[in-house]
Formats: structure tokens, sequence, C-alpha cells
């Protein structure tokens, strides 16, 4: 059989296994695998390219530590205490929770930068709360789906420094780039929410009230710092995207230790109403002993553990694809698109739909170094495509049939998948809105950048 006859087999083979629900990593790697041997490649080479990753990578260094420092934030009560902060702030608004929720996932996403553990931690404290309140579960669900897709956009973000690794960009300038698209994201689905929300008359209203308020903020202090010590550095550039991950880490791990004999010390239960605690208590966060830190790092390298081999395997598919042609029958079809605003939404739609099939590191692997240079040519500032590829991409977490964000929320919320895709149709609109507005306004995305001022 022709080579073409194979590739298209080996394709729905392994088509037919993703459906099925096989991990991506593997029917990545079979595919790989499969086309190795098509085209004659020795699995020596595959092996040699996933040693260049793991030897010659120093920015994605920075990808482990801040998926640790989530864990850590999340295991220490700091998460809680910056949802609490949010819902002072947004609970006298109909909806005031579920926009809490919302912004809590942008205070996570600003410690954190995953999307899965965005979703995860913020769904898992405040989805109880938000039924409890009168809430949809269905529409409680898909709100921790979609705050979680700031998780990539709002600096420190993973994805950001997969991006600059594979197109030679700093990545500091990446973080600062997405600070704006990253807080229009969050406030347009806030708006999509209280909408929504106020249509349905979800939510029981609490007083606005000045001291709480301040209580909450005293109370997420902590947090607060975290998000400041992380963009300070990056932004003055005192130390890199990776130095600045691994000074996170330190402080949350000194932030655990510390607050735990002070919090037992104590006696109080950290789930009682802010207006009951006192000064100290507001202080002191639940903290994590060092008999504990060794189950946060597995359940954090068990994620890195699934994460940096699909890096791998998708920069040896990238290798493949090139030799296959696709690479450049894609080039070839966006160029003779010509034109800056064609070039541009026509790399979009590209994004947009290989996000509904495929994972954000493969797509950004895959799909960045071909489309990142056309931008180029036709003048599209890189730091600007690299948001505009990027918030394509996190769209993709919660569009089907993919929707990672959508099978985590569904996993810590108990509701099923499916039921879950008729309520992110406002977000969506939301996000491709902003995604739409950083495409026609460049100093979205470049004012904030000190290489650009």
């Amino acid at each position: 059989m022709e080579t073409s006859t194979w590739v298209t087999i080996i394709s729905i083979a392994v088509t037919i296994m993703f459906t099925l629900g096989v991990p991506v990593f593997l029917v990545i790697g079979y595919w790989v695998i499969g086309m190795s041997f098509l085209i004659g490649l020795t699995l020596d080479n595959m092996g040699s390219q996933l040693s260049d990753v793991f030897t010659d990578g120093f920015a994605l260094l920075a990808m482990p530590l801040f998926i640790l420092t989530g864990d850590l934030i999340n295991r220490s009560g700091i998460a809680r205490r910056l949802s609490d902060y949010a819902y002072a702030c947004l609970g006298w608004l109909r909806g005031g929770l579920a926009m809490a929720s919302l912004g809590a996932c942008g205070l996570f996403a600003a410690i954190s930068g995953s999307n899965s553990a965005t979703t995860a931690t913020i769904g898992s404290m405040l989805h109880p709360e938000m039924v409890k309140g009168g809430y949809d579960e269905r529409f409680s669900a898909a709100t921790a789906a979609a705050g979680g897709t700031v998780g990539i956009i709002i600096p420190p973000s993973i994805i950001f420094i997969v991006y600059g690794f594979l197109l030679n960009l700093t990545v500091s300038d990446l973080f600062v780039a997405g600070i704006i698209p990253g807080a229009l994201m969050v406030f347009a689905m806030m708006l999509a929410c209280f909408i929504i929300s106020t249509i349905n008359g979800w939510g029981v209203l609490i007083g606005l009230s000045v001291t709480r308020v301040l209580k909450t903020a005293l109370g997420a202090w902590l947090g607060f710092f975290a998000i400041g010590l992380v963009l300070y550095g990056i932004y003055s550039g005192k130390f890199s995207a990776t130095e600045a991950a691994g000074v996170t880490v330190g402080f949350c791990v000194i932030v655990g230790f510390v607050c735990l004999p002070l919090h037992k010390l104590m006696g109080r239960d950290e789930d009682r109403d802010v207006s009951e605690k006192g000064f100290a208590e507001m202080l002191v966060v639940r903290g994590f002993g060092p008999l504990e830190l060794p189950s946060i790092t597995m359940r954090s390298a068990q994620i890195t553990g699934i994460l940096a081999p699909l890096i791998a395997i998708s920069i040896v598919m990238q290798q493949i694809l090139s030799q296959l042609g696709a690479q450049a029958t894609i080039t070839e079809f966006v160029t003779s698109m010509g034109g800056y605003y064609p070039v541009l939404f026509t790399s979009m739609a590209i994004v947009f739909v290989a996000g509904m099939v495929l994972e954000s590191l493969p797509v950004t692997i895959i799909l960045a170094p071909i489309l990142a240079p056309i931008a180029a040519q036709v003048g599209v500032d890189p730091i600007q495509f690299s948001v505009i590829f990027l918030v394509g991409a996190s769209i993709g977490f919660i569009t089907p049939p993919y929707g990672l964000n959508l099978y985590v929320a569904s996993g810590v919320t108990g509701v099923p998948y499916f039921r879950l895709l008729r309520y992110t149709v406002p977000y969506l609109v939301a996000l491709i809105s902003v995604w739409f507005l950083v495409a026609l306004v460049p100093e979205l995305s470049t004012y904030l950048v000190p290489t650009k001022g």
C-alpha cells in the first residue's frame, strides 16, 4: 500500500482509540511510533528528541514548580482565603457567589499557572456552596470549568513557558503580556454570569460590608503577597520565570510549616464565618506539616509526569508532520489567505478547531512553530500573537468533544460531562468576544511588556 494509505489507516486507528477514552499521551505516542516506522525514522531518534527536551529545556523547569505551587496554596488554605475575599467583594450582586468563584479562579491562576488545578481547586471548594445558594448544579460546575480557562493566561502560566521555549521568546515578557487579556477574560465571564444569574434569579445576596471586605483581604494577605512576589520579580527583571517558580515554592513551604503550629495553638475551626474570626486568626492560614509535604509533592509529580512526556512526544510528532509535508501544507494554506487580517483570522480558526480535539500543550507544540512565523511575516507582533494563540487554546478547555476543564469539573462536582455543555455557551460567547478584542487591539497584549515600552 502507498504511504498515504498507511497514514490514513494509522490516523483513523488512533482517532478511534481517542474516542474510546485512551489517554492523549498514548494516542499521540502510538501515532508517532507507527509513523516513525512508516517513514523510516528509528526509535533512537525518538529517544534523542525526548532526551533533548528534558536536558536542554531549562525554562521547562518552571512547569513542575508552578504545579507544586498550586497544590501547596490549596493545602495550606491560602486558596480558601482568596475565594472568601472574592465573595465578600461580589456577594451583594445577583450571582455574586458564582462571580466570586470566577474571581477566585483569576487569583488562584495568578499563583498556580494551571487550568486544571484552578478548575479542580475552586470547583471542589465553591460548587457545594453554590448549589446550597440556589444555583443550578450544572451551571455551578460549568462556571468552575470556564473560570479555569484563565489558568494558562494570567501569569505565571505553564503554557506560556512552553510557548517561549518553542519560539525563543522571553518568558517574562509573555507573562506580563497575559495580565490584561486574562483580567478581561475574568470580567467578561463575570458579566455573562451576572446576566444568566439575574435571568434565573440564582444566588443568595449578602450585604456589602466594608468590614467583611477588609477582614477577608487581611485573611488573604499571604495569597496577595505570593502574587505580588511573582509579578514583581518577573516584571522588574529580578529573576527569571524558573527562578520565580522556585521562590514561590519556597515561600509556600515556609508559610505552611510556620502557620500549622500557630493555627493549632489557636485551636479554632477554619470553616467558621469570617465575621467570627479575630485579628490573629485572619493572619494565619491552616498550613501543613513536613510529613504532608511528600504527599503534596507526589500529587504534583503525577501531574508533571503526565504533561512532561506529552510535551516531548508532541515535539517528535511535530518533526514527523514536517517530514510528511503537513507543516508545508498548513503554511501554504494560511499564507494563501494574503493580508494581515485574513492570515490572523485563519490562524485563529485553526487554533480553535485544534483546541476542540486536543489539549493545549500538543496544540501549542504542533501549531505555534508553524503559525507564529507566518503571522510575523504579515506584521503581527510576536508577543501579541502568543496571547492570541493561547487565549484561543484556552477556549478549547470548554469546547467539546475534548474540553479538558469540563472533564475536570465533572470529576470534582459529580455532574455528568454532557450536562455541563449547555451552560458553557454564555461563557464561550464571553471568551470569544475577548479573543477577538485581543486580536484587534495589539496594545492589550503589548502595553505592559517592558521591552515594548
